[in-house]
């Protein structure tokens, strides 16, 4: 069968864009024709996917989804022979995977009441109602169940209509032993002293990774702890801000930013402690990625993927609402019980599940079924 899959972006080291790459490429596995309608490709274009780069030229975010969409939805009337599966939330999907967490969540929760006077906000509204309002047909893949509680909150009567599938953690991010040897490397390669604790954080968008709450947590460090810590951010974005608050803080000597890369199990192997307390997060990969290479996790609630961090007993998740008192709290707490807490061996343990590396073979499977009921 033809699949068409629509996603505004790819680039290789984005949760969703993996997400899509490992859905897709098991698609292709299962004999699928796959066509691809996207704004921007980013890395080399494996065989069996038609990628097809539609013609917007404006830089303006809502004008752009809007062309975008009415390209796309123009191109796909020439062809009723497709299953159209969406990464954004736009008109018109089949199905619909959902990478990003509930838009009126946090438009209502988290934004103040001038917000809702926006076009930003009409924007996004509007296309988040043409995916969950119940008189859609569109069906939903989601990745938590705090997706599913919000989602089921602001859009009633959905809730049939929302299934949950598995993580989709590479197999070969599984761990069954720490490599020392690999860490005290790249301890070398960054000038770490072996003694050094190494927080490490990894994601792209660095203001809704909660970048700004990391740094504030390290300043808030007791001075010894402070002066044998160094704070590492591998992502894609603009890091100047965070240099600056860095800087303002006295800890810019403390405070690496890398681009994103694809050996990130290296830099898992050398850290001491994962830092993640997103503002808000559909799943985390990074979370479950860690906990399996036995790296302890400190993350917010507000993170899909929370919860498995607290079913593994790999680390401490914050409360929701956030305090950043409890943050600062719980890093110096995790800094000085690292050398005999179980977060790591609790980690080791939790990998060996194979449902946390089964979500592109569950969403086929879905796929397939999908297109079954329609035949």
């Amino acid at each position: 069968m033809h699949l068409s899959f629509l996603i505004y972006s790819y680039f290789p080291f984005g949760g969703l864009q993996r997400d899509f790459f490992r859905v897709v490429t098991e698609c292709i596995l299962r004999g699928h024709k796959i066509t691809v309608y996207t704004l921007s490709w980013d890395g080399d274009i494996p065989n069996g996917i038609n990628v097809i780069l539609v013609p917007v030229t404006t830089q303006k975010r809502i004008k752009r989804n809007e062309a975008y969409t009415k390209w796309v939805q123009s191109a796909l009337k020439q062809r009723d022979d497709s299953v159209v599966i969406g990464f954004n939330k736009m008109p018109f999907l089949d199905i619909y995977f959902a990478a990003d967490p509930c838009f009126m969540e946090k438009a209502i929760e988290q934004r103040g009441l001038y917000y809702k006077f926006t076009s930003r906000y009409k924007h996004f509204k509007e296309y988040e109602e043409a995916v969950f309002a119940v008189s859609r047909l569109t069906e939903v893949l989601i990745l938590s169940p705090r997706q599913r509680t919000a989602f089921e909150k602001y859009y009633p009567g959905c809730e049939f209509r929302l299934h949950q599938v598995p993580p989709g953690i590479s197999a070969d991010r599984r761990v069954d032993t720490i490599d020392k040897g690999m860490g005290t490397q790249l301890r070398t390669e960054l000038g770490l002293a072996l003694n050094t604790k190494l927080l490490l954080q990894v994601g792209s968008g660095f203001r809704v990774k909660g970048v700004d709450r990391a740094l504030r947590a390290m300043a808030a460090l007791p001075k010894p702890q402070l002066e044998n810590c160094h704070y590492l951010l591998i992502g894609q974005d603009n890091p100047d801000r965070y240099l600056r608050l860095a800087k303002k803080l006295g800890i810019a000597e403390q405070f690496t930013v890398l681009p994103g890369r694809d050996d990130i199990p290296r830099f898992l192997a050398a850290a001491d402690l994962l830092l993640h307390p997103a503002y808000s997060e559909s799943a985390g990969y990074v979370l479950l990625e860690a906990t399996i290479a036995g790296l302890p996790v400190l993350t917010t609630s507000t993170c899909g993927y929370a919860f498995h961090i607290e079913h593994a007993e790999s680390g401490l998740v914050c409360n929701d609402p956030f305090e950043q008192a409890q943050l600062n709290s719980y890093l110096a707490r995790m800094l000085g019980d690292l050398d005999t807490a179980d977060w790591s061996k609790n980690g080791l343990e939790y990998g060996k599940q194979d449902e946390l590396y089964s979500q592109a073979s569950a969403v086929a499977s879905f796929i397939d079924e999908y297109l079954a009921r329609k035949a």
